[in-house]
């Protein structure tokens, strides 16, 4: 593997990637999580992007323009370069970085990046043994292969408003950008398996992966269910999942959740709580779960009688999966969270960030947050200069003031 230079511009790096160099042609938030994860666990991560930056550094919120959150956070511990493709001496630039490079990743269709000249191919005859992962929103096998997805296009795709619409009665999108997310974690496993495959024989390859296909394989984990089957033995949906009563259950002062589910945790709640429940009726898991909508609505009604700390007491000492009702904000003050030091503060020229930290725990190699994000372009001439000395056969006249 390339040796690499810590993100900070300090010495070597820690980490299970340490000594990789990722160039990193993603961009909102599908190629950006997956490289992100590499950036934490000790990859030099290049993000090069456009002359006008990544769409995410607009979208959301954040102290000063172009360095919003999503941006910032999926971006964090890279380094960043500028580079307009349409102009040859970039392009030129990119082919020098590529030599350097064991991994090489994109977003852009694939009639876009065949344009500029870095399909797999070109880049494989500059770097032979180059891991190269396609980021598509559909594969280029089929018939939408250069069809352009984004989020909320692949949740309807892949069956999320319609199971939604099972439970609640109107299709919609779940509250969170679950597709890309997803397909990020799928292209950062996949383009682990071929560097393992690298590190054992020496090849590259080319990797695809895509939102659909991965958020399809996704959904079906539960939802395939009968369908699986020949015949079918139900629809392609797992019921307990998209039961209306499936929800946080409504207590006297707020609302908890809890799984009164398996045998062992149904038992020990009836007969703590609900004797009179002790019938043949509801004496397994296969007879409760043939009539989940009533069960559910039992127990809803049950909830109403006891405070919310009072059922997670009860819960708790019957040890009944539960949990309070928290929003997203109550995440930054979460006590367990805070006593394994999960957020992890950075300062930035924008102030402090208190990022999210790496949810992975190794005894060796740990991860860590690595630095901010980049501002636009804030590495060009650094960048630049290195490769100028480390691929003068590639890029002997690499102008370094030129941005």
């Amino acid at each position: 593997m390339t040796a690499s230079k810590d993100s900070k511009g300090g010495g070597p790096q820690d980490g299970p990637l340490k000594g990789l160099r990722v160039v990193d042609l993603t961009s909102v938030v599908f190629g950006p999580y997956a490289t992100q994860i590499m950036a934490d666990m000790g990859a030099e991560v290049i993000k090069v992007e456009p002359p006008e930056g990544d769409n995410t550094r607009w979208i959301t919120q954040g102290p000063v323009p172009g360095m919003g959150g999503i941006y910032v956070n999926v971006n964090r511990g890279k380094r960043g370069i500028v580079l307009d493709l349409r102009a040859e001496q970039d392009r030129e630039s990119l082919r020098a970085l590529i030599a350097t490079a064991d991994v090489f990743i994109h977003s852009m269709r694939g009639s876009a990046i065949r344009k500029l000249g870095f399909d797999y191919e070109a880049v494989r005859a500059i770097r032979p043994d180059i891991v190269y992962t396609n980021c598509y929103g559909y594969s280029r096998r089929g018939p939408e292969g250069d069809k352009p997805a984004y989020d909320d296009t692949i949740q309807a795709e892949c069956g999320i408003p319609h199971v939604q619409g099972l439970m609640n009665g109107e299709p919609g999108y779940v509250a969170t950008i679950m597709a890309d997310k997803v397909a990020g974690l799928h292209a950062l496993y996949a383009t682990m398996m071929a560097l393992y495959h690298r590190e054992r024989t020496g090849e590259g390859q080319e990797v695809e992966v895509t939102m659909f296909e991965a958020m399809t394989s996704f959904m079906l984990v539960e939802h395939a269910n009968g369908a699986m089957f020949t015949p079918p033995t139900s629809p392609a949906h797992y019921h307990r999942a998209v039961e209306p009563n499936r929800r946080p259950y409504k207590t006297q002062d707020g609302y908890v959740a809890a799984l009164v589910y398996n045998d062992k945790h149904w038992n020990a709640f009836v007969e703590s709580v609900q004797p009179e429940w002790a019938t043949d009726e509801f004496s397994t898991l296969e007879k409760r779960a043939r009539q989940i909508g009533r069960v559910y609505g039992l127990l809803g009604e049950t909830f109403l009688t006891r405070t919310t700390q009072e059922w997670l007491d009860t819960l708790r000492g019957l040890h009944i999966p539960c949990a309070p009702l928290r929003s997203t904000d109550e995440l930054f003050d979460n006590a367990h969270l805070n006593a394994i030091g999960f957020f992890e503060e950075v300062e930035t020229e924008q102030g402090p960030v208190r990022f999210p930290g790496v949810p992975t725990w190794f005894s060796a190699t740990p991860g860590r947050v690595r630095g901010p994000a980049p501002t636009l372009g804030q590495d060009n001439e650094a960048v630049l200069a290195e490769l100028a000395e480390e691929a003068p056969s590639v890029a002997p006249a690499i102008a370094v003031d030129s941005k």
